[in-house]
C-alpha cells in the first residue's frame, strides 16, 4: 500500500475548497477570484500528475496495476460501512484530462467573463463542477460515485442557468436536471439491487469488490428479468442513469439546450465533465457487463444505443444554424461513438475516444466562443462569414479542431480513435447495422462540419446584415484576448498529438489501460481489414470534406440569399425533420410534458372538488364530534363517577357514625351479635 494513496483526495478537495472560499469573496474581487480558482485546479492538475507518474512507475510490466485505500466510514451495530479511494489506469487518464482541460477553460474564462457581473459566482460554480467530477473518478464505491454523480447535476443545473434572467436559460437548466434525474432512477435501482447482490458497493476490495471475481461469480448466475442475468439487469440499469448524464437517446433532449449558458460551461461540459461521466461509468462497471458473456444483454443494448444516437447526432447538425447547437449535436453523436465503441470493442476503446473528443470537443466550443465574442455575441451562423481575415489564431485552431472532429485521415486524433470504433464494429458478433449506421455518421461529421466553416470563416462577412438595435448594435470582428487564444493554442496541439498515442503501430493507450507488453508493430495497418477500413473511412471523410465544400464554399453559395442546398436536395419535408430535430422535443412535449400536466390538472380537480369541500365538511363533523363526546363526557362518564363517589361517601358517612367511642355500645354489639350466632349454631344442631 502506498502510503500517499490516502492523500488522493486532495485532487478533488483543492476546487472544492476555492468553490467553498469563493462563496464568500466579496463580489468586486473579480481577478483575485479567478486567479484562486484557476489556481486550486493548476494544483489539482499537478497532483493528477504525480498520481499518474506514481501509478506508471510501481506497476509491473504486463499487468494492470489498481491501487485502492478503503477504510470504515461510519459503524452500524455490528457491521461496518467501508468506502475508499481508487487509482488505476482508467480514472489516471482521466484525472489528467479533467484537470488539464478544466484548467484551460477557467483560463479561457478569464478573457471571455471579465465583464460579466457575477464571475466570482461563476468561478465558484465552475470550480464545484470540476471538483465533484474528480470526485467521481476517485471513488472506490458506488454509492460515494453516485453522490458525487449528483452534485455534478447540481453544478450542472448553476452553471446552464447562470444567466437566469433569460427565460430560455432557466428553463435549458431545469431541462437538463430533470431529464437527467430520470436517468438517475435506473443507476439508483441497479445500485440498490447491486448491494443486494454483491453485499457491498466497494468497486475493488482485495478481491471482495463488487467487480471482483467472487461477486461477479455469483452476480452472474443469479435471475434477473426479462430473462437476463442479474448482471446484465443491472448493467442495464445502470446505463439507463448514463444515458441521462452522456445524451444517449432517448434522454438527449437536455444536451442541446445547455448551450444557453455562457460557452465555457458547455465546453466543460461537453469535454471533461458531466457527459464524460456516464461513458466513464459503464467503463467502470464494465468487468460486470462482460463477465463470461454474461452481461452480453447490456452490452447489445448499450450497442444499439450507441449507433443510433451517433448516427441522429449527426443528422440532426446537418440542418441547425446555431454555432453551439451544432456542436451540441456532435457531441450526442460522439458519445454515440463511445458507447458503440464500449460495446462492440471494451474499454480502452471507447475512452481512446473519449480522451481525445475532450481535447479537440473543448477546443471547437472555446473557439466557438472566441467566435461569439469577437461577433458581439451573435450565434447564427447564417449571419457571420469572412471571419478568418479578422480573427487568424481563431480560425486556425477552429480548423484543427474540426478536422479532428471529421477524423482528417492519418494526422489528427479524432481519426485513430473513431476508426478504431470502426473497426471494433465491423467484427461485432452481432449485427453489421451498427457499423453500417457508424460509417454514415462519420460522412455525415465531415460534412456538416464543413458547411459550418463555410458559413463562419468563408465568404463575406454577414455581420452588417443584422438589423442593429440600440441594446445590439453590429459589431467589427475582432480576435479574442490572449487569455482566450492560449488555451485554443494548446488544445490545438493535443487534438493532434493525442491521437498517436493509440496508433495501432504503438498502441502505448491501450497496453497501459488493459495491460500487456507494450511494442511497436509495423504491420498492424497492413493486415486485411485494418487497411481496407483505414482506406474506406480516409475515402469517406474525404467525401464529406469535399461534398460540404462543394455545396457550402462561398463561390456557390450565400447562406443569407440562397436556401440551404440540403433543403433543395433533400425529399418532401425532410430538411424540416432534421432542422426540427426529429421532433423530439414536441413528442415529449404531447406525450410525456402533457400527460403529465393532464394529471397535475386532474389532481387539482380532485382537491377543489373533492378536498377542498371536505376541508369544509371536517371543521363542522369534528366540532359536532366534539359537542358529543363533551356531553358523553359530562353527562355520563362524570355524572356516573360523581353519583358513585356519593353514594360511597354515604356509606361510609353511615358506617363512621356506628364509630360512636363509648365501650357499652360496642359491648351490646358483640352480645347481639353473640346471640345471633348461638342461635344459627343450635338450630344447625338440630337439623
Amino acid at each position: 500500500m502506498n502510503d500517499w494513496l490516502s492523500y488522493l483526495w486532495l485532487i478533488p478537495a483543492l476546487p472544492v475548497l476555492a468553490s467553498l472560499l469563493l462563496t464568500f469573496w466579496p463580489v468586486q474581487r473579480r481577478k483575485e477570484a479567478a486567479l484562486l480558482a484557476t489556481g486550486a485546479m493548476a494544483l489539482s492538475f499537478l497532483g493528477a500528475l504525480a498520481a499518474f507518474w506514481s501509478l506508471s512507475s510501481s506497476g509491473e510490466a504486463g499487468q494492470v496495476t489498481r491501487l485502492t485505500y478503503n477504510f470504515t466510514w461510519f459503524d452500524m451495530g455490528t457491521s461496518s460501512v467501508r468506502i475508499g479511494w481508487l487509482l488505476d489506469p482508467l480514472n489516471a487518464m482521466m484525472l489528467l484530462m479533467v484537470t488539464f482541460v478544466a484548467t484551460l477553460v477557467l483560463i479561457y474564462s478569464m478573457g471571455y467573463m471579465a465583464k460579466d457581473p457575477r464571475m466570482v459566482r461563476f468561478y465558484a460554480f465552475l470550480s464545484l463542477f470540476a471538483g465533484a467530477m474528480l470526485a467521481l473518478l476517485i471513488a472506490n464505491h458506488l454509492l460515494i460515485l453516485f453522490m458525487c454523480w449528483e452534485v455534478v447535476g447540481l453544478a450542472s443545473y448553476l452553471l446552464i442557468g447562470f444567466w437566469y434572467e433569460k427565460p430560455s436559460a432557466a428553463a435549458a437548466a431545469k431541462k437538463a436536471f430533470i431529464t437527467t434525474r430520470v436517468g438517475d432512477i435506473g443507476l439508483f435501482i441497479g445500485m440498490i439491487w447491486l448491494y443486494r447482490e454483491a453485499g457491498t458497493l466497494l468497486f475493488f476490495d482485495a478481491g471482495q469488490g463488487c467487480m471482483e471475481q467472487t461477486a461477479l461469480a455469483w452476480i452472474a448466475k443469479a435471475p434477473g428479468i426479462a430473462g437476463l442475468t442479474a448482471a446484465a439487469s443491472i448493467g442495464c440499469l445502470i446505463f439507463f442513469g448514463a444515458m441521462g448524464k452522456s445524451g444517449q437517446f432517448p434522454l438527449h433532449a437536455w444536451l442541446p439546450d445547455a448551450m444557453e449558458g455562457p460557452t465555457p460551461v458547455s465546453a466543460l461540459i461537453h469535454a471533461a465533465t458531466m457527459v464524460a461521466a456516464g461513458v466513464f461509468l459503464m467503463a467502470r462497471i464494465y468487468p460486470m457487463l462482460a463477465f463470461e458473456a454474461t452481461g452480453t444483454g447490456a452490452l447489445v443494448a448499450i450497442t444499439w444505443i450507441g449507433a443510433i444516437t451517433a448516427l441522429l447526432g449527426a443528422l440532426v447538425a446537418c440542418a441547425q444554424t446555431d454555432l453551439k447547437r451544432i456542436l451540441a449535436f456532435s457531441t450526442i453523436s460522439q458519445l454515440g461513438y463511445m458507447m458503440l465503441g464500449l460495446g462492440t470493442g471494451g474499454v480502452a476503446v471507447a475512452m481512446f475516444h473519449l480522451i481525445t473528443h475532450a481535447f479537440f470537443k473543448a477546443l471547437l466550443f472555446l473557439g466557438a466562443g472566441s467566435v461569439i465574442h469577437g461577433c458581439g455575441d451573435e450565434q447564427d451562423i447564417r449571419y457571420m462569414g469572412g471571419l478568418r481575415r479578422a480573427m487568424p489564431v481563431t480560425f486556425a485552431t477552429y480548423a484543427i479542431g474540426m478536422l479532428a472532429l471529421a477524423g482528417f485521415p492519418l494526422v489528427t486524433s479524432g481519426f485513430w480513435s473513431k476508426d478504431e470504433i470502426l473497426h471494433a464494429a465491423l467484427h461485432w458478433h452481432g449485427s453489421p447495422v451498427p457499423f453500417a449506421m457508424a460509417l454514415a455518421g462519420a460522412f455525415l461529421t465531415a460534412f456538416y462540419m464543413t458547411r459550418q466553416m463555410c458559413h463562419v470563416f468563408f465568404g463575406r462577412n454577414r455581420l452588417g446584415l443584422r438589423e442593429s438595435t440600440e441594446h445590439h448594435p453590429v459589431p467589427e470582428p475582432h480576435e479574442s484576448p490572449a487569455t482566450m487564444l492560449i488555451p485554443l493554442r494548446l488544445l490545438a496541439i493535443l487534438a493532434i498529438g493525442t491521437g498517436f498515442l493509440g496508433t495501432p503501430l504503438y498502441p502505448w493507450f491501450h497496453t497501459f489501460l488493459e495491460g500487456g507488453t507494450l511494442a511497436w508493430n509495423w504491420g498492424a495497418l497492413l493486415h486485411g481489414s485494418a487497411l481496407i477500413l483505414l482506406l474506406g473511412s480516409s475515402a469517406l471523410v474525404l467525401t464529406g470534406l469535399g461534398i460540404g465544400w462543394w455545396y457550402y464554399s462561398s463561390l456557390v453559395f450565400d447562406p443569407l440569399r440562397n436556401e440551404d442546398p440540403l433543403e433543395d436536395k433533400l425529399p418532401g419535408t425532410c430538411f424540416a425533420i432534421l432542422r426540427a430535430k426529429f421532433f423530439v422535443d414536441e413528442f415529449y412535449a404531447a406525450t410525456v410534458v402533457r400527460g403529465l400536466n393532464k394529471l397535475a390538472w386532474g389532481s387539482a380537480w380532485l382537491e377543489q372538488r373533492c378536498f377542498v369541500p371536505m376541508l369544509n365538511v371536517i371543521p363542522f363533523v369534528t366540532q359536532i364530534t366534539s359537542w358529543i363526546m363533551r356531553l358523553w363526557d359530562e353527562w355520563v362518564i362524570n355524572a356516573g363517577f360523581d353519583r358513585s363517589c356519593r353514594g360511597i361517601n354515604n356509606q361510609a358517612r353511615r358506617v363512621s357514625e356506628a364509630h360512636t367511642g363509648r365501650i357499652q355500645s360496642y359491648l351490646q354489639v358483640i352480645a347481639v351479635g353473640f346471640i345471633i350466632l348461638a342461635i344459627f349454631w343450635v338450630w344447625g344442631g338440630e337439623g
